[in-house]
């Protein structure tokens, strides 16, 4: 995928007819959603019962979940309900064996970043296990679910020794919009018991749009445009001190690092606590 490196450009509130379309476009766009999230479950049933081989069938799921991510993105610039813009996408799939740390403002963060990491493995919640739309992704991809917290750490540490790059969310859901950022200290928890590298990610949106707590119906009167920054990449190593080799003060500090490098430069919503 070739991916645009544009400058977002302020734009001017839609016309009644323009912001009618939107809306009609956005419903229409996330009923192909989940008629494509039930059609893709139906396929990655079949490719768990045909495909025995469970590294063969880890790679293919994640290479269609980026695929299908891709064209669906394609179909919502296309139909003039957003706007994206990935600067540093090619960092995100030459990237190996470390964390991948960003923000997570709206619903839409995880389809933007799988969709330039054809084998972006992830932590999801136990929740969407029972969702029918994408239970069936979660299981042929092979994601690790938070719930499972006896061999979470252990088989993400198992994971990122062979080379795969691991998203996780640090506030562990959406923010609400205009409220201080809070950072659970898992990423960080198991970043300083790993001792890998870590990618962090800006993810920022122009407007206020399916954050938690939004309907998809809530548009804003001007396009939303969404916007991916691939930054630095440094070691979790770096936080143990020189006479301190404890893991629990090390994530500590690396939480409170984490707080502030998380919140996107254009974004000045978010408080720090």
């Amino acid at each position: 995928m070739n991916t645009r490196v544009v400058t977002p450009v302020v734009r001017r509130p839609d016309n009644h007819l323009k912001f009618v379309w939107r809306m009609l476009m956005t419903g229409g766009c996330f009923a192909l959603f989940g008629i494509g999230g039930l059609l893709l479950t139906a396929w990655f049933h079949i490719l768990c019962l045909r495909q025995k081989n469970p590294a063969r069938r880890t790679q293919l799921a994640r290479r269609v979940i980026s695929w299908s991510f891709r064209l669906f993105l394609a179909v919502t610039r296309r139909l003039g309900v957003l706007d994206y813009h990935i600067r540093g996408a090619h960092l995100l799939r030459q990237d190996r064996g470390n964390l991948v740390l960003a923000n997570h403002p709206t619903l839409l963060d995880y389809v933007l970043l799988a969709s330039v990491m054809p084998q972006c493995d992830c932590v999801v919640k136990q929740a969407l296990l029972d969702n029918v739309y994408v239970s069936g992704a979660i299981r042929a991809a092979d994601y690790l679910i938070n719930s499972q917290a006896e061999i979470l750490l252990a088989e993400s540490e198992k994971r990122l020794r062979a080379g795969d790059s691991l998203l996780i969310f640090p506030e562990g859901t959406r923010s609400p919009h205009g409220a201080p950022m809070k950072l659970q200290r898992g990423a960080a928890n198991l970043a300083v018991r790993s001792g890998c590298d870590i990618r962090i990610v800006h993810i920022y949106c122009s407007q206020r749009f399916l954050s938690k707590g939004s309907k998809w119906y809530q548009i804003p009167r001007t396009k939303p445009q969404f916007t991916v920054e691939v930054k630095a990449r440094f070691s979790a190593g770096d936080f143990f001190s020189q006479g301190d080799r404890s893991p629990a003060l090390a994530a500590r500090r690396l939480t409170q690092h984490l707080a502030g490098v998380l919140v996107p430069e254009n974004s000045q919503s978010f408080e720090i606590t």
